[in-house]
């Protein structure tokens, strides 16, 4: 369902008014338009972040289609992302970002062929990819009807590529797969199980990280057996899960009210989103307590310098995410959770990444991210969250205690020259 516009010959918007066209959006309801008259026209599907154009001939039975993206942009589109919706609402859609990895998409393709879930959809979102990409997600297409859907689209980067694969879904919940990965047959089960039973705006299995080329499991994760919670209620739980979208399945109403950004970052992408969910969440985060999903390692992985560039990316991103949780009157408690992520992934993870590219000054970028953090997420020095209390609860919080306890004593250079030389010389890689 939505709102059809008929015999638009401007903007949309120049008839329905644009107030109208957001409280769609954020029912989840796309806008469209009809441009013409008579058996032939063009017609604009409205999204939050794309406007896509069918142009269709009753007599001849063909169409043509091309997107825009919210800057302007426009390319061809695949027809599949215009079927008609299913008779019977899906369970889950699996949104697939691809971008050069068509080395390892059949691998996560055949994964959700085999499924045990009966009621799912994959929709693969070509992101602009050189390599075959989308003629793989073409064959699975054609052998799998009714399972794959395709979104072909100019590359714009991982948020916008989710994005356009979750504005078409149909499902009740969404979740996401990273192309290069692959799942067990009970991850879509798992997850809307959990989901069903608890009632649940998002859900969180568990994951093994895998070396590529050897199998061998590395560490497993997220997959004890957790109480159900309301980040509104106990936001400090947050700190614990990973911020990772890919073994997460979200309520898909929640996707289609929560805040997209305006200014993407580079990287980190899944750190803004994850907050922002929780943010909009109403009801339960709940856990599998499995570990269906297998995150894949290739050479080289483990170390992934970023750089000052990307990092001033990141900043202007959580700087938009903290606004929005001011706007939206979030809990002084939820502000502080936001805070110790910020000192988490900005403060620590990305500080270590910038330290394996050697061009980069170390020594000035901590002293810039520590007054940007002064700044803007001024909790993180006194957090309720990086303490001994909730140190005694995980490793989690525990290592996130001794990382702020180092960068206090402005000893982070020490500290990560150290973290290298675990991973580099002795092959111990300690996630945070």
């Amino acid at each position: 369902m939505g709102a059809v516009v008929a015999n638009v010959h401007g903007k949309v918007s120049d008839i329905l008014p644009q107030h109208a066209i957001e409280l769609l959006f954020k029912m989840g309801l796309p806008v469209v338009g009809r441009h013409g008259y008579g058996d032939a026209g063009v017609f604009s599907i409205h999204t939050p972040t794309s406007v896509f154009f069918v142009r269709h001939s009753r007599y001849y039975g063909n169409h043509s289609t091309r997107s825009r993206n919210s800057k302007g942009h426009t390319s061809m589109e695949s027809p599949k992302l215009f079927d008609e919706p299913p008779a019977v609402q899906p369970k889950l859609s699996i949104v697939v970002p691809c971008y050069n990895t068509a080395q390892y998409l059949p691998r996560c393709l055949d994964s959700l062929v085999a499924q045990t879930l009966d009621g799912i959809e994959a929709i693969c979102v070509n992101d602009g990819s050189p390599d075959t990409c989308l003629a793989i997600m073409g064959d699975y297409a054609k052998r799998h009807p009714g399972l794959f859907r395709i979104v072909d689209k100019q590359n714009g980067g991982l948020w916008n590529a989710r994005w356009s694969g979750t504005d078409v879904a149909n499902g009740e919940y969404v979740a996401y797969l990273d192309s290069d990965d692959y799942v067990a047959p009970t991850f879509a089960e798992e997850l809307y199980a959990t989901a069903v039973r608890h009632q649940a705006d998002i859900v969180i299995c568990g994951f093994e990280r895998e070396e590529e080329g050897t199998g061998k499991v590395t560490s497993r994760e997220m997959d004890e057996e957790r109480a159900p919670f309301k980040p509104s209620e106990d936001p400090g739980r947050l700190v614990e899960v990973n911020p990772a979208a890919w073994n997460k399945a979200f309520r898909r109403t929640l996707l289609m009210r929560m805040h997209r950004l305006e200014e993407p970052p580079t990287i980190l992408e899944d750190v803004t989103l994850t907050q922002l969910a929780y943010l909009s969440a109403v009801d339960a985060v709940a856990f599998t307590g499995t570990a269906p999903y297998h995150y894949m390692i290739r050479n080289g992985s483990m170390i992934n310098s970023v750089t000052p560039e990307q990092i001033d990316s990141v900043k202007r991103a959580l700087l938009e995410v903290r606004r929005h949780f001011e706007n939206s009157d979030a809990s002084e408690e939820l502000l502080q959770e936001l805070d110790a992520i910020a000192f988490l992934h900005l403060g620590v993870s990305m500080s270590f990444r910038l330290s394996c590219n050697s061009d980069a000054d170390l020594g000035q970028a901590v002293a810039e991210t520590t007054e940007y953090l002064n700044e803007h997420f001024p909790s993180w020095k006194a957090s309720p969250y990086i303490n001994l209390a909730y140190a005694k609860k995980g490793s989690a919080y525990s290592k996130l205690l001794i990382a702020q306890g180092v960068y206090k004593m402005h000893l982070m250079k020490p500290f990560l020259a150290t973290y290298r030389f675990a991973i580099e010389k002795l092959h111990v890689d300690i996630k945070w």
